[in-house]
């Protein structure tokens, strides 16, 4: 598949479009998902345009997930929950609605899931304190 660069993520990591920016680095962008699951629902994105895990380079790869593990750290800190759930789409078929790969950082347990997958707009304001906690707890 070719990469769609008007994908919302590639707007995101362009600046056409805003988003609730956690972190960032040269490689890779965390930021609050506006559908979120639950409170403290973070996304992490590469910034090499890569539609699925298989499309990304090794080096984009390790990247990806050293901030993965960075945020799951600070997502777990912030919101205080019994764990955190990483979990991450791979095409249309298996779930994934951006075609842009991320990781979901969630904090909680599966049974915690309140809602589906992108389903429900979360309150911008709620979204912007879970921010800050999480950004505070990374340091």
């Amino acid at each position: 598949m070719s990469y769609d660069n008007n994908n919302i993520f590639a707007k995101i990591l362009r600046g056409e479009l805003p988003c609730i920016k956690v972190y960032e680095d040269d490689h890779t962008m965390a930021f609050m998902d506006i559908m979120p699951q639950c409170d403290g629902h973070t996304l992490v994105i590469p910034k090499e345009p890569a539609e699925t895990l298989m499309d990304l380079s090794d080096e984009g790869a390790a990247a990806v997930i050293k901030t993965t593990k960075k945020i799951a750290a600070a997502v777990d800190k912030a919101m205080q929950g019994p764990g955190v759930v990483l979990f991450q789409l791979n095409g249309a078929g298996a779930g994934q609605t951006v075609p842009h790969l991320h990781f979901h950082v969630i904090p909680g347990s599966l049974a915690m899931l309140r809602q589906p997958h992108a389903m429900v707009q979360g309150d911008p304001e709620v979204l912007k304190v879970n921010a800050e906690k999480i950004k505070a707890a990374l340091g």
